[in-house]
């Protein structure tokens, strides 16, 4: 329908200008962002976001998706200044200095609202719209007592679905995460891990379908998840498992390339994101954190398990993940 409306406004725009080009027919053309797959399904954020944003900008917002957030950066080095992003999002924080590093991301202009105090954001280039902490989910109804530490998992017997950490954030995340509890054991890690792995997928939405078909006992996804299915299917069976040595944290930004034919309305764009309506939207639909602070949330999201943070920076990511990746695929990949 909005394709269809900007159609007409821009030929509407051309007759009454004779036929001249105008600067509002120009904009008829889609501002095309690149994100993942279950960020644009009919139960995702992108229909909402994009319906509340067309609403202010008289436009045409068109997402291309890929499977996961490490395949837009993927993306980005193949096509390089050929691409056809206005904007991307879905990459996260890990990814910051590797997709800073591609020579794309142009500064934002956006105004941050009051931001959860563990964000500390600094960054002049990616923009936070949502936050979340990485953990395995599992169902009560199955597994009455839950793993309760990374270590507890990886060497029991119980079978685990995860995700790639070459094409996935999540499997990324997991990847740092071992990295963050075992240090120099995390080949040895990897291996016990394999042992009672059913598959690496591609993405989010592949691992956490198969585990909802009772395709594992536990599945790699968020804490927020289990709002998720309490929220919309009202059902409490849904856990994510509280690890004691922390959980690895992720923040999804938003960015500007500076190859965009419409920097402006990009702009425009990534600044709504943050906005107490896009905020409010997020939560209830990505099933992650809002990243201003003063977001109204449905109280499930105060029962859902309360975790510490760990991890690594961002350019101690770039520094390291080669080698991770390397050391992952000897050790755990099949």
């Amino acid at each position: 329908m909005a394709k269809f409306k900007s159609a007409l406004l821009a030929s509407a725009v051309s007759l009454s200008a004779g036929g001249m080009l105008s600067a509002t027919a120009a904009q008829a053309e889609p501002l095309n962002v690149y994100t993942y797959d279950s960020f644009v399904s009919e139960w995702g954020p992108g229909p909402k976001l994009e319906a509340a944003f067309e609403a202010q900008c008289n436009c045409d917002v068109n997402f291309i998706a890929v499977d996961d957030g490490v395949s837009i950066l993927n993306r980005l080095r193949v096509e390089g200044e050929k691409n056809k992003a206005d904007v991307i999002m879905g990459i996260d924080d890990a990814l910051l200095e590797e997709t800073r590093a591609t020579g794309l991301i142009a500064e934002h202009k956006v105004e941050l609202p009051e931001l959860r105090a563990e964000l500390n954001w600094q960054d002049k280039q990616f923009v936070p719209f949502d936050m979340g902490y990485f953990a395995f989910v599992y169902d009560a109804d199955k597994i009455a007592e839950p793993a309760k530490s990374l270590r507890e998992l990886i060497n029991s017997d119980a079978s685990v679905i995860y995700q790639d950490p070459r094409t996935s954030t999540p499997g990324q995340g997991l990847m740092m995460w071992v990295e963050s509890v075992y240090g120099d054991e995390s080949e040895a890690a990897w291996k016990q891990l394999s042992q009672h792995t059913v598959t690496v997928t591609k993405g989010w939405w592949e691992a956490y379908s198969m585990f909802l078909e009772g395709g594992a006992d536990y599945v790699l996804s968020y804490t927020t998840s289990p709002a998720y299915h309490v929220v919309v299917e009202e059902k409490n069976n849904y856990k994510a498992a509280a690890f004691s040595e922390g959980h690895v944290a992720q923040v999804e930004v938003a960015a500007v390339l500076n190859t965009s034919k419409q920097p402006a309305l990009a702009q425009q764009f990534v600044q709504f994101l943050v906005s107490p309506e896009a905020q409010e939207i997020l939560p209830v639909t990505n099933w992650m954190l809002p990243v201003a602070k003063n977001t109204e949330l449905p109280e499930v999201f105060g029962r859902l398990a309360n975790v510490e943070r760990i991890g690594f920076t961002s350019e101690e990511v770039a520094a390291h993940r080669k080698a991770w990746i390397r050391e992952w695929r000897s050790a755990a990949a099949k």
